[in-house]
């Protein structure tokens, strides 16, 4: 076996730009941690599943996170892996196999061992999972099985190089739950998991409430949380409250102790009444267009090319997001390792838009609107409505891409419907992001060999993405998504805008919330100031 890929993974972390900090909560100096009380949080929307391997929604993740468990953690400075379940790990030569030793006494909510077999069984059923297991099944690209040598030893074996796997180790995708969740369908699972947590589901009202109960008798998690044991809170209530200024009212009353997706007007309103506005940067890919290549319009490139020339991305951040936002700079957001700097291809230019329409057919109509052919140029866009800066941006982006004379035609969907929307590809363009902490994103949303969700045509591209998910070498693989990046911009195939930035506005008495390394939240070592 090679040296411990937790090693391995430092250095490519440090060498293709990690991750930044975790925020603190409060400069003042809030005393001893207490433990009890109730933290009750208004996220804007729920996914409608509460299986974290199937979910990839930040409102739903920030509390299924906190019931289950997973081998890995990443280290939100370094990047570096550190243990969780797994004590140590070691990879072969060529990254096609991974031996993990697991923690011993560890145990699902409903008594049952995690044990070697039980992760066994988690790995073994994702294949099955349907659509919304998208996540999981790229993380597991070419599993061939594992291999139980005893109940804290086990082997995972790929039939090609994975580089990736072992980062993917470390999310909510991959973590663990217990043999007898596993067993059951997809929908069940989406109605109630058991998993080894801190938390356990005390009850799921879907469009209502995630309401999460302490796990008496923890005794193991992350090493990089500050306490062990069981959490601090007794309880956490996640509160779905679609309209943001009703989640603010309901924090600045008192009501909730804090909320998510934080709009721009009310950042001064909040820290002036002494809510703390906790953000980070996603890393991953930037909210932007990506198109259903299949479509004649999401199939021409003449009419993305002439979309990424019409966006002002300055004027998108400044208009609508927090002050934390920064404008998308590449096809992965700058917190991400591997991220580089592609200004260049994203340049505002409303008057080349227009010539490259031109040249490509598309000629002005009396009513501004090209058209080619008697075909007028609408562009239909899919959007979700887990996000209240989601419909302000895209209806700003339906402003600035009509100066070009591209009418550009909104269509909201409930976050729920967003995989089975992208599986059946009834879309011309959609409108989103996705997060996570490793370059291989790009393999699993635009490579033809994976769920090709944008129906992309086999090419070059392909070849770099497999390179890049295969190449022991940090250096390599680096310069090989830098290549990656360069190609899905040139080609237009993602039209990125924005870098989401989680914004939370948590109340003065609340300490402890922190961000993982995708900037999800972390309640273990969460507490409130009694009074």
């Amino acid at each position: 076996m090679s040296r411990p890929l937790a090693l391995r993974l430092t250095a490519v972390a440090l060498l293709l730009g990690a991750c930044g900090s975790t925020p603190a909560a409060s400069t003042a100096d809030p005393g001893t941690p207490q433990p009890g009380g109730t933290l009750r949080f208004a996220v804007s929307s729920d996914q409608g599943c509460v299986d974290p391997q199937q979910v990839g929604s930040n409102d739903t993740i920030f509390s299924l996170r906190q019931v289950v468990d997973s081998l890995t953690d990443q280290d939100p400075a370094s990047g570096e892996l550190r243990p969780w379940l797994a004590t140590s790990w070691e990879s072969n030569a060529d990254a096609t196999a991974y031996t993990f030793t697991l923690r011993e006494g560890v145990t699902f909510s409903d008594g049952t061992p995690l044990d070697a077999e039980a992760v066994k069984a988690n790995f073994d059923a994702v294949a099955d999972l349907g659509p919304r297991g998208s996540l999981p099944k790229g993380y597991l690209a070419g599993y061939v099985g594992t291999t139980v040598e005893s109940p804290s030893r086990f082997t995972v074996t790929f039939e090609k190089p994975n580089v990736q796997f072992l980062q993917g180790t470390s999310t909510h995708s991959l973590g663990i739950l217990s043999p007898a969740t596993v067993a059951t369908g997809d929908d069940e699972r989406c109605a109630s998991v058991i998993g080894s947590g801190p938390f356990v589901i005390e009850s799921y009202t879907r469009d209502e409430s995630i309401v999460l109960t302490k796990r008496t008798g923890y005794a193991w998690g992350s090493s990089l949380w500050d306490s062990p044991g069981e959490a601090r809170l007794d309880r956490v209530e996640f509160q779905i409250v679609p309209e943001s200024g009703v989640r603010v009212g309901s924090l600045q009353s008192g009501e909730v102790d804090a909320i998510g997706n934080i709009a721009q007007q009310d950042e001064a309103l909040l820290s002036a009444a002494g809510v703390q506005l906790l953000g980070r940067a996603n890393p991953g890919i930037p909210f932007g267009i990506s198109f259903n290549q299949a479509t004649p319009l999401g199939g021409d490139p003449a009419v993305r090319e002439a979309v990424s020339l019409a966006i002002d991305r300055a004027e998108v951040v400044a208009t609508v997001y927090s002050s934390q936002t920064k404008a998308a700079t590449s096809a992965l957001a700058s917190t991400t390792p591997g991220y580089a700097d592609q200004s260049a291809l994203l340049a505002f230019d409303p008057a080349r838009a227009g010539a490259v329409l031109d040249a490509a057919g598309w000629l002005p109509g009396p009513d501004g609107i090209r058209a080619r052919g008697g075909t007028p140029l609408t562009l239909e866009l899919t959007w979700y409505s887990n996000s209240p800066a989601n419909r302000a941006t895209v209806e700003l982006l339906q402003q600035q891409v009509r100066r070009v004379g591209i009418d550009l035609q909104l269509r909201e969907k409930p976050i729920s419907e967003s995989q089975p929307t992208q599986q059946s590809g009834d879309f011309v363009a959609s409108w989103g992001n996705l997060t996570r902490a490793d370059p291989d994103i790009l393999r699993s949303q635009f490579s033809t060999a994976g769920n090709n969700y944008y129906r992309l045509s086999p090419g070059p591209l392909d070849t770099l993405l497999a390179e890049q998910a295969a190449q022991p070498d940090p250096a390599a693989r680096a310069a090989t998504v830098v290549q990656v990046q360069q190609v899905l911009l040139e080609g237009h195939h993602t039209v990125p805008v924005v870098e989401l930035t989680t914004v939370l506005g948590v109340a003065a008495d609340v300490q402890g919330v922190l961000f993982d390394a995708s900037s999800r939240i972390q309640l273990h070592d969460a507490w409130k100031v009694q009074p």
